[in-house]
C-alpha cells in the first residue's frame, strides 16, 4: 500500500506540473496566432435559383425537354436579390437556369428594371440574353431593343441588332452597344446618331457619360448639325446640359455667314467660341478671314480678340487680296442683330499692311465699318508704286471695299521717288486730302504750311532739268486717270526755280524729308518681320495745346 501511494503521488505531482506546462504552450500560441476575427470565412451565397410561384408545373420527360420543369402561368423566380416574372417558363433547375417566355419582367433593387418577350437567364453564369421588345430601365436611362445581353456578375448590358437609349430628352441610336450600369458610361458603335434639343450628332463611335451628359464623339466623318451650324470633327466633346463642345483634331464649325477651322475649338452656351492652333476664321458675307494661334469670339456680343501671328486677309475685291498683320485684333460689334449693326476692328503694335497696289505700317489701326474708315495711328506710312506717304494720323474712306477718300493729319509728307532713284518730288504740309475715282487717285489737296520740291524733266528723255521751291497756303494737284500729273492750282505761291546744276547745297530735299523704302513690306510673308522706323526717322512729338491756368489774384 505504501508503494502504490508513492507511485500515485508521484503521478499526481507530475500531473499537475504538465497541466502546468501545457497551459504555458497555450498561451505562447495564442500569443502567436492572429485574432479570430481577422480569420472570419467569408458569408456563402445561394447561388440556386428559386421558383416562387407558378399556377402550373409539370414535368416532360419524354418531350423535347426532358430536364426542364414546365411552369405556366404568373410565374416568378428569384435569385440572389433579383426578381423575374413571365407567363411560361422552362426551369433547368439541375444547370440553375431558366427560359422564360411572354411579358418577361426583370428586376433588380430599386434601380433598374427590364422588360421583353423573351429571355435566356443563366444563374451560374448571371448572364441574361433578351429578344424582342427589350426595354432596360436603369434610373432615368432607358435602352430599347430587340436583342440584348445582360451581365449581372460585370454590371454591363449589350445590343447588338440596333438599339436606343433614351436620356431625359437625349436620344441615342446605334447599330451596337454597351452600357455599364456601375459607373452609367455607354459605348455606342455604328451609324450613330445623338439627338440633343435642337442638334443632331451623327458618327460611327461615341462615348456617353449619363452623368454628366457628356459625349465623346471619334472617328472621321462625324457631324453636329443644328439649324444655324455644322460642326465637322474627327475627336469631340460636347455637354448636352450645358450646351458646351470641345473640338480637337482639326475641326470646323461653319454657317450661312462664317466658318471656323483650328485645331482645338470650344464653345460655350453663352456663346463664346475659342479657337487654338492654326485658327481661320472666314467671313463668307463680308469675303474676309482671319488667321491666329489664339482666337476668342462670342456670338451674341460680336465681340473678338486674335492674337499670336494674327493675320487678317480681305478679298472683297476681288482683283488682289489685303494682308495685314499685327500682335492683336480685337473686333467690337455694336447693335447686333439690328439694321443699323456695324462693327470696330482695333488692330495694335506692329501693323504691317501689304496689297499689290498699297502697303502700309503703323504702331496701331481702327476701322469702323459705320463710315467706312479706316484709321492709323502713331508713325503711320503709306506706299503706292513709287509714293510714299506719312504723317501724325492717316485715314482712309472705303466705298464698298475702294477707296474714295484718304486724309493725312499733321506733319504730312508725300514724297515720289523719280526714275533715277536719286531725286524725290516732295509735298509737306498740315493737312493732306487725296480724292480717288473707281479706286485711282484723281486729285491730291495740302492745306496749311505747304512747301513743295519739285522736279521737271525733259519730254524728249525724261532728264531732269530744273527744280522749283514753292511755298503756299494751299496747293491743288490733278492726275490722270493713269496717275500722270495734268495741272497745279496754289493760292499765292512764292517760289523759286533752279536750273539742274545750280540748286544750292541743301536744297534739294525739305527738312522734313524722309525715305522710308527699308520698312516697306516686300509681301504677304514679310508683313510678320516687322522693322519698324529707325532713331531719327519718326515724327516729332509736340505736346496738344494746353489752356492756361486760370489763377484769382488777392
Amino acid at each position: 500500500m505504501t508503494r502504490r501511494r508513492q507511485i500515485v503521488q508521484f503521478i499526481s505531482g507530475h500531473r499537475i506540473t504538465v497541466v502546468v506546462v501545457l497551459c504555458f504552450f497555450a498561451l505562447c500560441v495564442q500569443s502567436v496566432l492572429p485574432p479570430t476575427h481577422r480569420s472570419k470565412p467569408k458569408p456563402k451565397t445561394d447561388e440556386k435559383i428559386y421558383l416562387v410561384h407558378s399556377d402550373e408545373l409539370k414535368f416532360d420527360h419524354f418531350g423535347n425537354n426532358p430536364d426542364a420543369q414546365i411552369a405556366k402561368g404568373h410565374v416568378h423566380f428569384s435569385h440572389q436579390g433579383a426578381q423575374l416574372w413571365c407567363d411560361s417558363a422552362y426551369f433547368y433547375q439541375e444547370s440553375n437556369s431558366v427560359k422564360a417566355f411572354g411579358n418577361v419582367r426583370f428586376k433588380q433593387g430599386d434601380t433598374l428594371s427590364l422588360t421583353a418577350r423573351y429571355a435566356d437567364y443563366d444563374g451560374v453564369e448571371q448572364r441574361m440574353a433578351a429578344r424582342y421588345n427589350v426595354v432596360l430601365t436603369h434610373r432615368r436611362q432607358v435602352l430599347k431593343t430587340d436583342s440584348l445581353n445582360y451581365d449581372r456578375l460585370y454590371n454591363y448590358a449589350y445590343f447588338m441588332e440596333g438599339g436606343t437609349l433614351e436620356d431625359g430628352k437625349d436620344k441615342l441610336v446605334a447599330d451596337w452597344g454597351k452600357y455599364n450600369l456601375d459607373t452609367r458610361d455607354a459605348v455606342f458603335y455604328y451609324n450613330v446618331k445623338m439627338r440633343s434639343a435642337d442638334r443632331l450628332i451623327v458618327t460611327d463611335t461615341l462615348y456617353y457619360d449619363t452623368r454628366k451628359s457628356l459625349a465623346h464623339v471619334v472617328g472621321p466623318g462625324s457631324r453636329i448639325t443644328s439649324k444655324e451650324s455644322v460642326v465637322k470633327t474627327t475627336d469631340a466633346y460636347y455637354n448636352t446640359k450645358t450646351d458646351r463642345a470641345m473640338l480637337y483634331g482639326r475641326s470646323s464649325m461653319e454657317d450661312k455667314q462664317k466658318s471656323l477651322v483650328g485645331d482645338s475649338l470650344y464653345y460655350v452656351k453663352n456663346g463664346d467660341s475659342y479657337g487654338y492652333g492654326n485658327v481661320i476664321y472666314i467671313d463668307k458675307e463680308n469675303k474676309n478671314s482671319l488667321l491666329c494661334d489664339e482666337l476668342k469670339y462670342n456670338e451674341k456680343t460680336g465681340a473678338g480678340y486674335a492674337t499670336k501671328h494674327a493675320l487678317l486677309k480681305d478679298y472683297s475685291q476681288g482683283k488682289d487680296t489685303l494682308y495685314a498683320h499685327a500682335d492683336s485684333i480685337k473686333i467690337f460689334t455694336f447693335n447686333i442683330n439690328t439694321d443699323s449693326v456695324y462693327r470696330k476692328v482695333h488692330c495694335y503694335n506692329k501693323v504691317s499692311i501689304f496689297r499689290t497696289d498699297v502697303q502700309a505700317i503703323s504702331d496701331s489701326l481702327v476701322f469702323n465699318s459705320q463710315d467706312s474708315c479706316l484709321t492709323m495711328y502713331k508713325d503711320p506710312v503709306v506706299w503706292s508704286d513709287g509714293r510714299q506717304l506719312l504723317g501724325e494720323v492717316i485715314k482712309v474712306y472705303m466705298n464698298d471695299s475702294t477707296v474714295r477718300f484718304a486724309q493725312v493729319i499733321d506733319q504730312a509728307l508725300s514724297v515720289e521717288q523719280m526714275p533715277d532713284k536719286q531725286h524725290y518730288n516732295q509735298v509737306a504740309s498740315r493737312l493732306m486730302n487725296a480724292y480717288f475715282d473707281q479706286g485711282n487717285i484723281r486729285q491730291t489737296e495740302a492745306i496749311g504750311n505747304v512747301r513743295t520740291v519739285y522736279y521737271y524733266t525733259d519730254d524728249k528723255d525724261s532728264s531732269l532739268v530744273a527744280l522749283n521751291y514753292m511755298e503756299t497756303d494751299t496747293l491743288r494737284m490733278y492726275l490722270s486717270d493713269k496717275r500722270q500729273l495734268e495741272r497745279v492750282w496754289a493760292s499765292k505761291p512764292e517760289g523759286t526755280m533752279y536750273p539742274i546744276s545750280q540748286i544750292p547745297p541743301g536744297k534739294e530735299k525739305l527738312d522734313a524729308f524722309v525715305w522710308l523704302e527699308e520698312q516697306r513690306p516686300k509681301d504677304k510673308d514679310d508683313i510678320f518681320n516687322w522693322r519698324g522706323k529707325k532713331p531719327g526717322e519718326g515724327l516729332v512729338v509736340r505736346k496738344r495745346h494746353e489752356a492756361p491756368l486760370q489763377r484769382l489774384d488777392h
